[in-house]
């Protein structure tokens, strides 16, 4: 039975209206079987038969192990075991997963929970990395690491409990059974560890590397003041950042954030609130409460400019077309200042559709082409592919259109920007009236012609802070130069 079918049964509803999918499912983990039981015991569960002879049992994840994943609801996955104590099949039946609706397709799916089949319900499994002796290795689902490591911890914990609780023993020769045997209770001991703890305990090494970014980029903002009168070096800097940012961040760590975060997160407020549904995945988190932090003191702008992998593609890619003399186009100011309100307009109508249900809010919010360039490689479909390079190919021309005009998150990052708490950024009298410098050089054009710096629209590349210490760039600094150099005197760099 395809996946598609099975979306449509809730995760509770009557056993009438469950048996009806639930019994085909079944009848497919035990050929043979004729004879469907009802659902009941503790936990849940409903034998399977042939005639008179019992030939083991399915059961609801969800029944037994609610376990909320990155939509905040558990994913119903119906399993069955046999009396041997062997996994016999597994098959999504409900979830929420918004990875799960775009991006994963039905086939790596499938691919993804066969890999149960004929696994002992005493196998301790893990997800990737190096083998290890007392676990079965299996293959994740790129771009999909929570709801893989969800769908992993309710099939195993599950299955245990409902297997000790029908009495069915271990069988012999499990691939992890041997080890397992000998160590049954402090496995289970194990398996009580809360799944985002183990989550960050897998990723120590990832988590360290992002904090060292973390605390580098914070050390970059804090001298900002210095490092701008060293622009070559600020270069250097920047340019290694970004890097960092697409080729750690984004392609190896998958951190890449997303509108859908923040809806997440609200409709969590709104409904039932888990600090361990957004826990599960540490480097979102840590970049999260990063991104709160550097909003308040410094505006959307750290986020936008300095760890969007996304943005950072853009960029450097811009970065490379400037190198070789690709002519750049600039909307003019008035188009400019309408065109902004597209992501704004954007941003309401996913958030209205997110009031209904994250799953629904998805299939729009690839207005994004985070999935595609960044979670998923560009290994997708060819519309998805051609869209987010498409955007990349625009950036050639015109710095980042996709993020001025279209993002999304960043016209929701725009909000607690409103909030700022300090204003980083240096001006001096004569800017816009009429030096128009920084203006023409800013590449998200954040600065009106009058001479103000928009922080809402900013991305925070310092370009307009190495030209106002520049006595060569900044008109005002150049005439004081000019002043100091008939007296003989060395320029002196002030506010």
């Amino acid at each position: 039975m395809g996946l598609s079918l099975l979306l449509a049964l809730p995760a509770h509803a009557g056993l009438a209206a469950r048996d009806e999918r639930v019994r085909s499912l079944a009848f497919e983990f035990f050929p043979g079987a004729d004879r469907l039981g009802a659902f009941e015991g503790e936990p849940l569960a409903a034998s399977v038969s042939a005639g008179e002879r019992l030939l083991g049992y399915v059961f609801l994840t969800d029944d037994v192990t609610a376990l909320p994943a990155y939509s905040g609801k558990p994913i119903s996955t119906l399993v069955g075991f046999d009396l041997a104590g062997r996994i016999t099949g597994v098959r999504i039946v409900h979830h929420e997963e918004p990875i799960l609706v775009i991006g994963v397709t039905e086939d790596h799916l499938g691919a993804y929970i066969d890999q149960y089949r004929g696994l002992d319900v005493r196998d301790r499994v893990k997800i990737g990395g190096q083998p290890r002796p007392d676990a079965v290795t299996i293959d994740g689902i790129s771009g999909a690491t929570i709801t893989t490591m969800v769908l992993n911890a309710s099939i195993t914990r599950a299955v245990r409990k409902v297997a000790e609780s029908r009495g069915v023993p271990i069988a012999g020769d499990g691939a992890a059974a041997e080890a397992a045997s000998g160590s049954s209770a402090a496995a289970m001991d194990g398996d009580l560890t809360p799944l985002w703890v183990e989550s960050w305990q897998g990723r120590r090494l990832d988590i360290w590397i992002l904090g060292a970014g973390l605390v580098l980029l914070t050390a970059i903002l804090v001298l900002q003041d210095w490092l701008t009168r060293y622009p070559r070096l600020l270069g250097y800097i920047r340019v290694g950042f970004l890097v960092y940012t697409l080729g750690f961040i984004g392609w190896y760590a998958l951190a890449q954030l997303s509108v859908i975060n923040v809806f997440t997160f609200t409709n969590a407020l709104m409904h039932e609130f888990r600090w361990e549904t957004f826990l599960i995945e540490p480097l979102i988190f840590i970049l999260w409460g990063f991104v709160g932090v550097t909003v308040l003191l410094w505006g959307r702008g750290v986020y936008c400019g300095w760890l969007c992998p996304y943005g950072a593609l853009q960029e450097l890619v811009n970065k490379l077309a400037v190198r070789l003399k690709v002519p750049q186009f600039e909307i003019p100011a008035l188009v400019h200042e309408r065109l902004l309100a597209i992501k704004y307009i954007i941003l309401l109508g996913l958030f209205g559709l997110s009031l209904q249900s994250i799953a629904d809010v998805v299939r729009f919010a690839e207005v994004e082409p985070f999935k595609t360039a960044i979670t998923l490689r560009f290994d997708r479909a060819w519309p998805f592919v051609a869209y987010a390079l498409g955007m990349v190919v625009v950036s050639v021309f015109d710095s980042k259109f996709f993020c001025k005009y279209l993002c999304p998150l960043g016209a929701a990052l725009t909000f607690p920007s409103r909030f700022r708490i300090f204003d980083w950024l240096h001006r001096r009298k004569e800017c816009g009236r009429p030096c128009q410098t920084c203006a023409k050089e800013c590449p998200s054009q954040a600065i009106r012609p009058t001479g103000e710096i928009n922080a809402l629209e900013c991305h925070y590349c310092l370009d307009c802070q190495v030209t106002f210490w520049n006595p060569y760039r900044c008109p005002p600094l150049v005439e004081r130069r000019k002043r100091f150099e008939r007296r003989g005197q060395k320029v002196r760099l002030t506010l």
